[in-house]
């Protein structure tokens, strides 16, 4: 597996690599480490003599940034040396974004920070993080601090698509899931949540919905569904060796998942990129996205390339 590591230097660059190093699996581990260098600013000639003096300010500001760059990879290689794992290394000079995501199609998964060296720490992605969640052709780790030292916990999203069928692979050959403790999290887009209404509002008394209204019978579908969906990734889980709990949850797919997350003290939420868009999971599109931005803990978003 080729993963690329990109680090500016920032905690949470370096908080990623520490991430990584635990969370993915070391078989056949292929790491390469990007520092992406802020291009030359025009603002910087100013007052330079023209022609040849322009050229050796911009030639002494490459080497300069250059170095900088060598120094942040070395540093990296260093934390990746103690922890027993060897890492190439590559400078480039440009837009962080830019240059991850044109990297990315010869990597099998992309590692980043939730925030770069000039951001302030604040809930979300930074700038970077999010144009290489959305831009790049391969999967995304956004690699957030773990808990204490114990064995690892990882919720897994599944909805029966095929995204979430191949994040559910990605769990058996892309992270270090023998010892870990996997969750199965289904979460069932009801009717009432699509017409912005509460389920107790179809069960109340003397309402004009029985059990033979279709949306109570499309609610029991969905239910008898997430079942069996759950049910097939446990038995695909065993083929791997892996074994699962599971659970069954009912609202906003983004909402559950976060709220889950914020009361399991997980290490790990891994989901597919996008979802099935039938009528029984017109909101699995964003999901991705918001939990990426939200969660507490790293977040895999499994993109099959």
């Amino acid at each position: 597996m080729k993963v690329l590591i990109a680090t500016d230097g920032s905690g949470a660059a370096t908080t990623a690599i520490r991430t990584a190093t635990r969370l993915l699996r070391r078989e056949q581990l292929e790491l390469e480490l990007v520092c992406v260098a802020p291009e030359f600013a025009p603002s910087a000639l100013k007052g330079a003599e023209p022609g040849s003096g322009k050229r050796r300010v911009r030639e002494r500001y490459t080497r300069q940034i250059t170095d900088e760059a060598n120094r942040i990879l070395g540093e990296a290689q260093q934390l990746l040396r103690s922890e027993g794992l060897e890492a190439k290394t590559l400078v480039r000079i440009g837009s962080p974004s830019e240059v991850i995501v044109g990297l990315a199609a010869d990597y099998d998964l992309v590692v980043v920070g939730s925030h770069g060296l000039r951001e302030r720490t604040k809930p979300g992605l930074g700038p970077v993080a999010s144009r290489v969640l959305e831009h790049t052709p391969c999967s995304v780790l956004i690699a957030r601090e773990l808990l204490a030292e114990r064995s690892l916990r990882i919720m897994l999203c599944v909805d029966g698509s095929q995204a979430s069928e191949y994040a559910l692979r990605t769990i058996a050959s892309q992270f270090n899931a023998t010892s870990a403790e996997i969750m199965l999290l289904h979460v069932i887009e009801t009717p009432w949540i699509r017409l912005g209404l509460d389920r107790e509002w179809f069960d109340y008394p003397g309402t004009v919905f029985d059990q033979a209204d279709p949306e109570i019978q499309f609610d029991h579908e969905l239910r008898r569904e997430a079942e069996e969906v759950l049910l097939n990734a446990r038995t695909e889980l065993r083929h791997f060796g892996l074994s699962a709990t599971t659970q069954i949850d009912e609202g906003n797919p983004g909402t559950q998942i976060l709220g889950e997350a914020e009361t399991g003290e997980y290490d790990l939420i891994v989901v597919g990129a996008a979802g099935v868009t039938d009528i029984k999971h017109e909101m699995v599109g964003s999901v991705s996205t918001t939990v990426a931005w939200h969660a507490p803990c790293a977040v895999m978003v499994a993109k099959e390339s």
